[in-house]
């Protein structure tokens, strides 16, 4: 499943066997997270298994662009989900660690899109 979101971005989602991998591209900011956060609460509700955030491709233009991430944190944690922010820019990273959010979202090593993991993968925590 491929959405546009207001032409600056793209969501794609790709079931896999233990979840949903989606791939966030382009920007995540205050004219494109509303597309984005209704995009994944819909994959949340598409039942089990963890969903990994793609976000090598995604630049966080603004603090609305990390509230999301948050946001659907603790969400999947409702839906008993484990939610993984997956092949992070260094930027992204800096962002995270400035912030203090690196002690709640960890970002792991790459994982193949729909596939198993091939490094050590740390789940978002609260």
């Amino acid at each position: 499943m491929t959405l546009n979101t207001h032409r600056r971005g793209l969501v794609r989602v790709v079931e896999a066997p233990d979840g949903h991998d989606v791939i966030i591209e382009g920007r995540l900011d205050v004219h494109t997270v509303p597309d984005i956060r209704d995009a994944i609460h819909a994959v949340i509700s598409q039942g089990p298994g963890e969903l990994r955030l793609h976000v090598r491709d995604a630049e966080i233009g603004d603090a609305t662009g990390l509230g999301v991430i948050v946001h659907l944190h603790r969400r999947a944690t409702r839906a008993e989900r484990r939610l993984l922010l997956v092949d992070a820019s260094e930027r992204t990273t800096r962002l995270l660690r400035g912030c203090r959010l690196d002690r709640l979202l960890a970002a792991p090593r790459h994982i193949p899109v729909g596939g198993h993991p091939s490094a050590t993968v740390a789940p978002l925590t609260a």
